[in-house]
């Protein structure tokens, strides 16, 4: 492979959904990696569901914890955040560690709320806004739909 070639590989890459791509010709090897978060979809609760574009993810172990997802609450009138690819969901990034988040906590725009494993790549999704966690709606260990319903939240 010439220079020319590896440069228009790269920029072809970097503009990509590709997470990772090795490339193996002869004694060359080139392993290119992404590191980018799964950008969540919100809705307002009354809406219907908008199918989200999937992205590729973050490298990070996610590990399965075991706490349990909480149930709808009646007198929720937040938006929800749903799942923009189907995947194992987790709650925290280890079985040792408290869960990213909980009903009832305040995030702050950026933070992650959940990792999604899919195809062995540990995606974490983040708040795009300041926001209180009304509802988990999966646990961890669960696969979600693309689609789904992960999250019950009020914008702050």
């Amino acid at each position: 492979m010439n220079d020319e070639l590896i440069k228009s590989l790269i920029d072809k890459f970097s503009a990509s959904q590709v997470a990772e791509l090795d490339i193996e010709e002869g004694s060359l090897h080139i392993i290119l990696r992404k590191e980018c978060a799964v950008r969540p979809v919100y809705q307002a609760a009354a809406a219907p569901a908008a199918m989200p574009s999937p992205t590729d993810g973050a490298v990070h172990l996610g590990i399965p914890v075991t706490e349990t997802a909480g149930g709808s609450s009646p007198d929720t009138a937040g938006e929800t955040i749903i799942s923009p690819i189907v995947a194992t969901f987790y709650a925290a990034s280890s079985p040792d560690v408290p869960p990213f988040v909980r009903p009832g906590k305040k995030v702050k725009a950026g933070e992650t709320l959940c990792i999604l494993e899919a195809m062995k790549m540990m995606n974490h999704l983040e708040a795009e806004f300041d926001c209180e966690i009304l509802v988990v709606k999966a646990a961890s260990g669960d696969l979600v739909e693309y689609g789904q319903v992960l999250f019950e939240v009020k914008r702050l």
